[in-house]
């Protein structure tokens, strides 16, 4: 332990290093790797997780105490995220701002619905938390099986929204190279970061087994898990809002319907409505990604423009195998 002496108190306050000990030594076993863009890697319970997340990960997942009211939103890195904080804050306080005054309007969505491993375990090992009105929205890029153990024991909800790889792969790569978080590294071509994705080899990867993990999470209690695509919500976002909400608990009436509420908040919360406020366009996250680059296309096949043939074939040989008769499926 180590003893800090605060000018402003006559006492010594005791902080206790033994968990700083603790990742140190766990650390040291883990496997590690050089994502493609200079980034550190580490292999636990076999996921690679960024090694600049990983403490925060861990932290949350000790320290997390869920409530049943509670809403974790999954995702791989650039499969939605923004899109479905935005919209899952939209349902749960319709109530309590009117749509022309809503935060969303001032503050992005990361901001709203915070990160666990970004930001409520970011500087903090066991943050207070019993303050935040109830129902707390959460989101993790975290594998279900390393979710904290309060998330899989209480009657909490988790939404997990994956997109098609090949459009998942672009849109994170792209979304590397504009925030560079190693200035100093030389990013991979094209070709071998698509290389080690197909390895399995990159943020939260392997991407099959981050899937699958929720996917069949889903066949096993879809009242705990719901999983839906990026796709599906671009093709009928009205559909897929209502799920949502009735999913979180709280359905749209017919009297909401009527007055066309869902469609309100699906025009507050798209691609084009949140791209072009001015609190999205400016400014940043924990002074590492610009809040613009949360917001590039939004588009479903852009992987056209970036991916070979050659590339594609692998992808699906590889989902084939990978995805097996799960039943999970993406059109390509």
């Amino acid at each position: 332990m180590e003893r800090k002496e605060d000018p402003k108190c006559s006492c010594a306050e005791v902080v206790d290093d033994s968990s700083k000990d603790e990742f140190q030594e766990l650390l040291q076993t883990l496997e590690h790797r050089m994502n493609w863009d200079g980034q550190g890697l580490v292999k636990y319970k076999g996921f690679w997780l960024l090694q600049l997340l990983f403490r925060p990960s861990l932290s949350a997942h000790n320290n997390f105490r869920a409530k049943a009211t509670d809403v974790i939103l999954s995702t791989m890195p650039k499969s939605g995220t923004t899109w479905l904080k935005a919209l899952t804050f939209s349902i749960a306080n319709r109530n309590v701002f009117p749509i022309d005054q809503t935060p969303l309007l001032t503050s992005t969505p990361h901001m709203l619905v915070p990160f666990l491993e970004f930001d409520v375990y970011w500087e903090q090992e066991n943050p207070n938390l019993e303050n935040i009105p109830c129902p707390r929205i959460f989101a993790t890029h975290m594998p279900f099986e390393i979710l904290p153990d309060s998330i899989h024991e209480s009657d909490c909800r988790i939404i997990y929204i994956c997109r098609n790889p090949l459009d998942q792969f672009v849109s994170h790569r792209l979304f590397f190279l504009e925030n560079k978080i190693e200035k100093e590294a030389d990013p991979l071509d094209i070709d071998e970061a698509f290389n080690m994705f197909c390895q399995g080899i990159h943020p939260c990867g392997p991407f099959w087994d981050h899937m699958l993990g929720y996917w069949n999470a889903h066949l096993e209690n879809p009242r705990k898990v719901l999983f839906i695509k990026y796709e599906d919500l671009k093709e009928d976002i009205t559909s897929q809002v209502k799920k949502i909400a009735e999913f979180m608990g709280f359905p749209f009436s017919q009297e909401e319907e009527e007055q066309g509420l869902i469609d309100q908040i699906s025009g507050l919360c798209s691609f084009e409505s949140l791209s072009n406020l001015a609190v999205n366009k400016t400014g940043n996250l924990k002074g590492i990604v610009e809040n613009s680059t949360f917001f590039r296309k939004g588009q479903v096949g852009d992987w056209t423009n970036y991916l070979t043939p050659a590339m594609v074939e692998r992808i699906k040989k590889l989902m084939d195998s990978k995805f097996g008769n799960s039943g999970l499926t993406f059109k390509i």
